[in-house]
């Protein structure tokens, strides 16, 4: 993971491992010049935030084995890109956020108040 930091500014953390997330597909939210869409939100899906994205024309849902992609149900983890999020958000389907999985790189595109807002409470 390198030196990559979270929006929080500490270490990066694995996303979601099953099934495997990341731009990369090493379970990490990482970005670079080659991740066009910003890849760095770590969010647990949610059946809302699923249609959605399918209404927007992104299929979450359906498996696409040359790809080696699964299909995501609710529940799972998976960087989704920053945008996406974001309008997801202001539609009122935002799925909860990972906070120390989520890149820094987010923040250029969203607030850090919306992402705390819309955190993944964990035990």
């Amino acid at each position: 993971m390198g030196d990559a930091r979270n929006v929080l500014g500490s270490p990066l953390r694995v996303c979601g491992e099953s099934p495997m997330t990341g731009f990369a597909r090493d379970g990490v939210c990482h970005t670079g010049p080659q991740d066009i869409g910003s890849h760095t939100v770590c969010a647990q899906m949610t059946d809302a935030f699923l249609s959605y994205s399918l209404q927007r024309g992104n299929d979450l849902i359906t498996p696409v084995p040359e790809y080696d992609f699964p299909g995501l149900k609710a529940g799972d983890r998976w960087c989704v890109c920053a945008t996406r999020w974001l309008d997801a958000a202001e539609a009122g389907v935002a799925p909860p956020v990972v906070l120390d999985a989520t890149h820094a790189r987010a923040l250029q595109s969203v607030a850090l108040g919306d992402l705390q807002y819309h955190a993944l409470q964990t035990l």
